[in-house]
């Protein structure tokens, strides 16, 4: 009697709840142990042994096996993921490609026919004058250049007209005036100076023809004068040395240059969007 009550002297009550606590613990840790493996059938079976344990008496039987919920899932709905817009512009890019250089290229074409039937327009309308020798008419790229020489347009040293010139003049503002593009017109005399009462220079003469001709074309109410440019150049720009009869008068002419290039390209490309 005197040792038991020794030995239950010996042990203090709080170990009792200690000893228990952590028997509970060990219990908790090797359930979580048991969780860390997503085996269903042995959860099942650890659950209702835990269950008869703690005295759980209620069963209640499973019909489906439980999900994980989320809080984040409970409240908002995930959207379909869309493309970035950066994806989508390199994919647009990428395969609109081959379709841009195909418009560009069919843009280049139409420039160049237009540009030629432009060309062909301005020679037929001066055949007559072209084949008397007085006319050239030329093309350099998006240009195209009438030069017409002294001989029977203006008498020398004046800047009046012939009659047959002023005709030649208002069948070129008509074709002209149908046709887009800004116009330069460029007077151009040789190298002899010329001082009289109205030219005190070959400066004077070279502009005064280039104005002269401008004038007679504006007689023209379809041809806008914002269009026409008139310089006069003298003897600067010669096609040949002065060192001839033949060579000055080449050299004497007036140059009426039709810029037509950005003008056609805007024309067509105006007339391939409306297309599309």
């Amino acid at each position: 009697m005197d040792n038991e009550k020794r030995s239950r002297g010996l042990i203090p009550p709080w170990m009792v709840t200690y000893a228990d606590l952590m028997s509970l613990l060990l219990c908790f840790f090797v359930l979580l142990l048991s969780f860390a493996e997503i085996d269903l059938i042995r959860f099942k079976q650890l659950a209702g042994q835990m269950a008869e344990a703690f005295g759980v008496q209620r069963q209640v039987p499973a019909e489906t096996i439980p999900m994980g919920t989320s809080a984040v899932f409970d409240r908002f709905s995930p959207a379909e993921p869309t493309p970035a817009l950066r994806d989508e512009v390199r994919q647009s890019t990428t395969l609109e490609r081959p379709r841009l250089d195909t418009l560009r290229h069919e843009a280049q074409v139409r420039v160049e026919r237009r540009l030629s039937e432009l060309h062909l327009k301005i020679k037929t309308a001066l055949r007559s004058a072209i084949d008397e020798g007085g006319v050239r008419v030329e093309r350099d790229g998006g240009q195209v250049l009438v030069r017409i020489d002294e001989q029977g347009t203006f008498p020398s040293g004046s800047a009046e007209v012939t009659g047959d010139f002023a005709a030649l003049l208002q069948i070129l503002a008509d074709t002209l005036a149908e046709m887009p593009g800004e116009i330069a017109i460029d007077g151009h005399t040789d190298d002899v100076p010329i001082r009289s009462a109205r030219f005190r220079s070959n400066w004077d003469l070279s502009a005064m023809r280039s104005a002269t001709v401008a004038n007679l074309l504006l007689e023209n109410p379809a041809l806008a004068p914002g269009r026409l440019t008139v310089m006069g150049h003298a003897d600067t720009r010669p096609l040949a040395p002065n060192d001839s009869e033949a060579a000055r008068a080449r050299n004497r002419r007036v140059e009426i240059t039709l810029q037509l290039g950005k003008a056609v390209e805007r024309e067509v490309l105006s007339a391939m969007s409306l297309s599309q």
